[in-house]
């Protein structure tokens, strides 16, 4: 039987990427084409060297490697531009932490989003994904990114603050958010600081959200400070003997991570379904036999949503909101045979590993059916990594994975979105997560009656306390 060599015995293929211009270096290629540019690597090596801006960098195009850098945490440290970016909105929250101080970050904010506690919080994400669309009328066009951005805004404050953002508030931060991520992303591929601090509308636009969002987080940890306990993460971090600072850094954290990349992979999911009928058909078939009459999710249904978790699998994999994410090194070594000095950046992409077709076959394809076969191979697992993967993986990948499945069954079990014919090709935008950022479509009911009840009902049951999930 055929195994994988061990690492030292391949052949690895060392190249660099072509194309590299004065001061920008690779930054325009990835910015205008990312897909393409990203698509285009693995051509030249199993680890190949560009340029984000003048600045040297190695992206890993073989799974294997990818392993390799993201179990070896101690080598392979969060760090690089990205991180040097994200680190002057996070602060020194879990994402951006260095390795030596993950651990206690971790177990701190770990209660809220252990996988067995996840399902309480079925309620809550059915409730709110109803809410949402509770305004969506028949043959009507909707905002779709827009309403799930809603959506997972809603959910994520509730999980960290209860109810201390109002309505304005929360489309406040969502569109703080989504301004910052966009601006992140260019800072990040071009690393030329001179160039974000000149006085133009991007510029301005970004200083403010980040200005604006701080603000808004500050205002919610100094009034809680001041009230009653919270059964919630502000809860939990107000009780833990850390600094102000570090409370604010650890929201800011969960807030950017939990709101755009979820919305873009149920965006994906939706406009991937409506370009995929059969799969769609198939989805449907499951939710009318799980949600008879399109009634809302409950936690018991988790089990039965089997098809409808393959859907925002295949989804991750097929567009992956998270799709470049950097590394440092924090001494010299050896990666795929090439000496790397201490400090340098090493790439790695989500999206070029999905759709290496070593490891997953017809890899632009939208096939769901691909998660139903079983326990996935070596291979599929070490190239899969929406999440990441080590002790460096994303907190609340269970989350995610609930939330993005039971919204997806609460809309799906009472409404067929259809793409507009102009929106009939994806569009794509590059920033720190990749996606479809102003998607619409046009809905159709798959039920006879309103919502207008069920709604009602999750409205009464969050005044009486019966959908609010607190943690242990």
């Amino acid at each position: 039987m055929n195994r994988p060599l061990p690492e030292h015995d391949k052949a690895w293929r060392i190249g660099l990427a072509p194309g590299s211009l004065p001061l920008l270096g690779h930054g325009l290629a990835l910015y205008r084409q990312p897909l393409a540019f990203l698509n285009s690597l693995s051509v030249y090596g199993d680890l190949v060297e560009l340029r984000l801006g003048p600045r040297r960098a190695w992206m890993v195009c073989h799974p294997e490697l990818a392993h390799q850098v993201l179990m070896d945490t101690g080598t392979f440290d969060k760090g690089g531009p990205l991180y040097d970016r994200l680190g002057a909105l996070m602060g020194n929250g879990l994402v951006t932490c260095r390795q030596n101080t993950h651990r206690d970050k971790r177990r701190l904010l770990q209660p809220a989003f252990r996988p067995s506690y996840v399902p309480s919080y079925a309620n809550l994400i059915a409730g709110e994904t109803e809410a949402v669309c509770s305004g969506w009328a028949d043959g009507r066009t909707v905002p779709v990114t827009e309403s799930m951005m809603t959506l997972t805004t809603r959910v994520i404050s509730h999980v960290l603050f209860s109810d201390s953002l109002d309505k304005e508030r929360i489309a406040e931060v969502r569109d703080c958010l989504t301004t910052i991520v966009r601006g992140l992303f260019v800072r990040t591929i071009v690393p030329v600081s001179g160039l974000f601090r000149l006085p133009i509308p991007p510029n301005r636009r970004y200083q403010y959200s980040l200005s604006r969002l701080h603000s808004i987080i500050n205002a919610v940890i100094e009034n809680r400070a001041k009230g009653t306990d919270h059964n919630d993460v502000l809860g939990t971090l107000l009780q833990a003997s850390i600094k102000a600072k570090d409370v604010h850094d650890h929201l800011i954290t969960l807030l950017l991570t939990g709101v755009e990349a979820p919305a873009l992979c149920l965006s994906d999911a939706f406009s991937l379904l409506a370009r995929h009928p059969e799969a769609e058909q198939r989805l449907h078939r499951e939710l009318n036999a799980v949600l008879p009459g399109g009634r809302l999710p409950r936690q018991e249904d988790l089990p039965h949503l089997i098809y409808t978790r393959c859907v925002i699998t295949e989804t991750l994999r097929h567009s992956s909101p998270g799709w470049l994410f950097t590394r440092l090194t924090t001494k010299e070594t050896e990666l795929a045979g090439h000496k790397l000095p201490r400090g340098a950046t090493v790439l790695y992409s989500p999206y070029l590993l999905h759709h290496d077709s070593s490891s997953f076959p017809q890899p632009d394809h939208f096939l769901p059916d691909r998660w139903l076969a079983g326990e996935s191979t070596i291979g599929e697992r070490h190239a899969f990594v929406p999440f990441s993967a080590g002790n460096r993986k994303c907190l609340g990948d269970e989350f995610s994975m609930v939330q993005a499945t039971l919204a997806l069954a609460t809309v799906a079990a009472r409404w067929r979105l259809r793409c507009l014919p102009e929106e009939a090709k994806s569009k794509v935008r590059p920033a720190i997560t990749l996606g479809q950022r102003e998607l619409v479509m046009t809905c159709q009911s798959r039920i006879e009656t309103g919502t207008g009840h069920a709604v009602a009902e999750y409205r009464a049951s969050r005044v009486t306390g019966e959908s609010d999930a607190g943690h242990a």
